[in-house]
């Protein structure tokens, strides 16, 4: 409910400093990210790692496109008995020193077959290693689907990565993870820049100044909200003018909104029927995997993530 007081007049500086913050906006630089090493691991024999890896390359087309002409990407394919145990893992890691890293939910598990798992060998991947990491449905999670589970069997790698979403909950500024996006985005394709204010934190600090009578309740959610908006909306029109000038032939999309942030990416995910997510998963704060990355990429069962 508004109240009727207001705050008291700002002062020029005030209002100068507050002008100068809003204009003072970076934007967006477009770098190729090279990948020159991709490394598939899987628990597979040979033959059906072999199978693996020809359906990953397919998928990944956009790998393959005119930014690697002069040194094509190589790949590496590990079967399950290449390596006995995460430190062997890691030092194969370590010693191949690949650009991408290429597997699949509960890699060495049954874990699969539960829907609050990735598995131990992952876990320890997307936080033991700076290498991204493409993580894919689980080969008997799709034979799974198919054989009449209620859940769409995953597919992928039939049109390979037209529609690319970046997830992020400070889209403005985090250039690092838009260039990883635009790298998977087949020419032609669609790249959607996604950001979601959490609404639960924005209705609690709402909460906290509709209690405070010098200010207008209504007039603060309005600005307030307009400006946690505009900020990541001014960014992806940075993006869109820097991609046209690169000439990559990419349409960027807009998804910005104030709302449930996991309700809200499986929303559009399921939407634009998004063919790969990308997303960060590190945080120099904490060991585990980072804020809202963690419950969706548990949940997101069916979609190629890449974490990085």
């Amino acid at each position: 409910m508004a109240t009727t007081c207001y705050a008291p007049p700002m002062t020029k500086v005030d209002q100068f400093e507050s002008v100068f913050k809003a204009a003072a906006k970076t934007p967006y630089r477009h770098e190729a990210v090279p990948i020159r090493k991709v490394l598939v691991l899987t628990d597979l024999d040979e033959q059906e790692a072999a199978t693996f890896k020809e359906r990953v390359q397919a998928f990944l087309a956009a790998l393959e496109g005119p930014a690697t002409a002069e040194a094509p990407v190589t790949w590496t394919l590990v079967p399950g008995d290449r390596y006995g145990g995460v430190d062997e893992l890691l030092g194969l890691i370590n010693e191949t020193a690949p650009d991408l890293i290429c597997t699949y939910r509960s890699l060495h598990s049954q874990g699969w077959r539960w829907s609050y798992t990735l598995g131990r060998y992952v876990d320890i991947l997307a936080q033991e290693t700076a290498v991204p990491v493409l993580l894919l449905p689980h080969p008997l999670q799709e034979v799974d689907a198919r054989e009449g589970a209620s859940h769409a069997a995953p597919v992928y790698g039939v049109d390979g990565t037209r529609t690319v979403m970046a997830m992020t909950d400070h889209l403005a500024g985090d250039h690092h993870l838009i260039h990883w996006a635009v790298r998977f985005t087949l020419p032609g394709g669609v790249l959607v820049l996604s950001h979601v204010e959490d609404g639960f934190v924005f209705d609690r600090y709402m909460d906290a100044i509709s209690k405070i009578p010098e200010i207008d309740t209504d007039e603060a959610r309005e600005r307030i909200e307009h400006q946690l908006l505009r900020e990541p909306s001014d960014f992806i029109d940075s993006c869109q003018r820097a991609l046209d000038g690169e000439q990559l032939g990419i349409q960027v999309e807009k998804q910005i909104t104030v709302g449930h942030r996991l309700s809200e990416y499986r929303r559009v995910i399921e939407a634009r029927d998004v063919d790969l997510l990308v997303l960060n998963t590190k945080d120099e704060d904490q060991l585990a995997m980072h804020g809202l990355a963690y419950p969706l990429v548990v949940e997101l069962r069916h979609v190629p993530i890449l974490m990085l």
